[in-house]
């Protein structure tokens, strides 16, 4: 037997400033399998899931390109169109089946359903009786041509993604056995038509979409039942299949499977009002961490959630700690300033704007004054439970410490998902009594553990909790909560 193994992955905000371009994805860009297996292996990620759960079987892999970005703001024509012709075009036509690792919320100019695209060239590709199976974020905004052209969809389980790894192993297994012809597929989608935040599709935590996961389980546990993905979507991606959506995939089954898609639908709409979410004014949230007697306590500052495509230099929290009565730690994403940094050097003192360089949305840039303590290259690797053994790389970057304010200032945009953000220029967290993160929810896979306290703030920024302030021009509607008559 011989398995495909391709990916594109990125999670698109059309809300965010700028276009995404080509040279974003060449960071991740890895083609064949000596360099597929020398990148993954033994990491717990998606692609060494895939690497792991054919180990050891006599099955031969068979690595096309995987490529994936940080989630930014729309991918612009030229590159989407090459990145989807590069990725499908990689697949080994001989193999008996692909296994596509996908985020699932990719949205480009001209390719509203950049994945759904993929998966049907993919199609094209390989036949119509070849098995395509494919791994989802719990993000993803599930199209019918993504459920149309797959056989099998595998949607993480946990938020924060902490089983990117497991789901990954799953799909290639499942890929496996119907390749063998032990199952066949069948699988329905249903969508509630609701939008809703990040911060309300924490998985561990009591709530809505914890309830929506153990009744998924719960199916899961009968025979009949290969797998149940539940999609939170993604907000920030003004796409006709953004928002919430149930996959239900049985083995030879299409009524259970439609059956179980629709209880699930049912739920969600039955739950609506309890995914309502609402944030605290940034003065009244920087008072309020303040007065915690025990940090760290964690400022959210979601509005600029890097994990979303937010640009990481929004300055509206900022502006209020340039003069903290406590440590404070924040990472803002600022090319100029970590030049700037590299080029005074160590112990020199720097005197300029820090942030506001995107766009007005995110704030002014803000003077600071402060000592450049450190100087580092960006590159590190997640020792967290979130994708352990990936690479990161946060360009120059340069900590800057003015009283008891530091700013690590970075060249690239890095989201908070892993404690070697911070570790890696020799910071410890536990140090600070606040730290602001550019996350929604992600960040506790690196600071969770030792937060005493959270503090969320209500910000302008193209990842904003109050979905609101967005225009939205493509979605399907009417959709819950934006028309209050759905």
């Amino acid at each position: 037997m011989k398995i495909a193994v391709i990916g594109l992955f990125h999670e698109t905000n059309t809300f965010a400033p700028g276009l995404t371009e080509l040279e974003a994805f060449r960071a991740e860009w890895v083609l064949g399998n000596e360099a597929f297996l020398r990148r993954y292996r033994g990491t717990r990620t998606s692609m060494g899931g895939a690497i792991d759960a054919i180990d050891g079987e006599d099955i031969e892999l068979a690595c096309g390109l995987y490529t994936g970005a940080t989630p930014n703001g729309m991918v612009a024509a030229e590159a989407a169109e090459h990145l989807i012709a590069a990725v499908a075009g990689s697949v080994d036509t001989t193999s008996d089946g692909v296994l596509v690792i996908l985020h699932g919320a990719m949205a480009a100019v001209g390719f509203p359903d950049v994945e759904g695209e993929l998966l049907q060239r993919v199609r094209v590709r390989i036949g119509p009786e070849k098995p395509i199976a494919a791994t989802l974020d719990l993000h993803a905004n599930i199209s019918r041509d993504m459920a149309r052209f797959a056989n099998l969809l595998v949607g993480f389980d946990t938020y924060p993604h902490i089983d990117a790894y497991e789901r990954a192993v799953e799909a290639a297994l499942l890929l496996c056995q119907t390749i063998k012809g032990h199952i066949t597929p069948t699988l329905a989608l249903a969508k509630p038509g609701m939008l809703i935040v990040p911060q309300k599709m924490l998985t561990q935590e009591e709530g809505p979409m914890k309830a929506l996961m153990e009744r998924a389980f719960a199916m899961e546990l009968e025979p009949k039942v290969l797998n149940v993905t539940v999609a939170g979507g993604f907000p920030y991606s003004d796409v006709p299949e953004a928002g919430v959506a149930f996959v239900v995939t049985t083995d030879h089954d299409p009524a259970l499977a439609k059956r179980y898609a629709d209880e699930l639908k049912q739920m969600a709409w039955a739950y609506r009002e309890l995914f309502a979410y609402a944030d605290l004014p940034v003065e009244a949230a920087v008072a309020q961490a303040m007065a915690i007697a025990e940090g760290p306590v964690i400022l959210v500052e979601g509005s600029d959630n890097v994990g979303g495509g937010a640009p990481a230099d929004a300055t509206h929290t900022l502006v209020h700690l340039t003069h903290p009565p406590k440590r404070t730690l924040i990472v803002m994403r600022d090319e100029e300033a970590a030049a700037a940094a590299h080029t005074l050097g160590v112990g020199a003192v720097y005197d300029g704007n820090i942030g506001g360089r995107s766009d007005r949305l995110h704030g002014e840039p803000v003077p600071i004054q402060g000592i450049v303590r450190t100087l580092f290259d960006g590159k590190y690797t997640h020792v967290g439970p979130y994708m352990t053994g990936q690479r990161a790389d946060m360009g120059k970057t340069a900590i800057i410490e003015a009283g008891l304010l530091t700013v690590v200032v970075t060249e690239k945009r890095t989201p908070p998902w892993d404690p070697g953000h911070i570790l890696s220029v020799g910071l410890r967290a536990e140090d600070y009594h606040i730290i602001v993160v550019k996350s929604a929810v992600a960040w506790k896979t690196a600071f969770g553990t030792i937060a005493k306290a959270v503090v969320s703030i209500d910000t302008p920024g193209c990842c904003s909790a109050n979905l609101s302030h967005f225009e939205y021009q493509h979605l399907h509607r009417p959709i819950f909560p934006l028309d209050s008559s759905t």
